[in-house]
């Protein structure tokens, strides 16, 4: 099973992004989890950019989302909202049919954010038929280095939550199919 984890920051030393690469590394057997954390690298959308126009970089992501069963969302909140660069990310799949029946899935890196998780909620089931709404990871790592993200992670009470989490997802994914 091949999940797409996208990191909705482009911080280097992002929480999300430590919480997804964390993630990787506990994948179970039989599972493969591939980081996207470029998503400062992307172009503005711009319907003029589409089709034949389409940059390259776009082209790469939209073939990692088609060849993924599945894909992980994890942002932060900017501003009590969804981050500009993760709009953009959904604003380049939007019209795209990689992603309308995509089992979607989000990871919070943070004990608050709630104006953002419900925008990105209202915003994922409006691009995919198969945004799983109740299967959330939510891990309060708000203010941790990478590394200090990665230690937590592996604790016994947060490992357990991934390891839930992922098998949840991959039951999901599963039945999607």
């Amino acid at each position: 099973m091949k999940i797409l984890a996208i990191s909705g920051s482009a911080r280097r030393a992002s929480t999300n992004t430590a919480l997804l690469k964390t993630m990787q590394e506990l994948a179970s057997e039989g599972m493969t989890l591939t980081v996207f954390d470029q998503i400062g690298s992307l172009p503005i959308f711009s319907p003029d950019l589409e089709e034949k126009n389409t940059p390259t970089i776009i082209l790469a992501l939209i073939a990692q989302v088609d060849q993924a069963d599945g894909v992980i969302i994890s942002s932060p909140e900017y501003v009590r909202a969804i981050p500009g660069g993760v709009k953009n990310l959904i604003d380049w799949m939007v019209s795209r049919a990689e992603i309308i029946g995509k089992p979607i899935a989000l990871v919070h890196a943070s004990h608050r954010g709630e104006d953002m998780l419900t925008s990105m909620r209202l915003v994922l089931s409006t691009i995919s038929n198969r945004f799983l709404d109740q299967h959330f990871l939510r891990l309060p790592l708000v203010g941790k280095s990478p590394e200090e993200v990665a230690a937590l992670v592996m604790q016994p009470e947060f490992k357990s939550q991934v390891y839930a989490f992922l098998q949840g997802l991959s039951d999901e994914i599963a039945r999607c199919q």
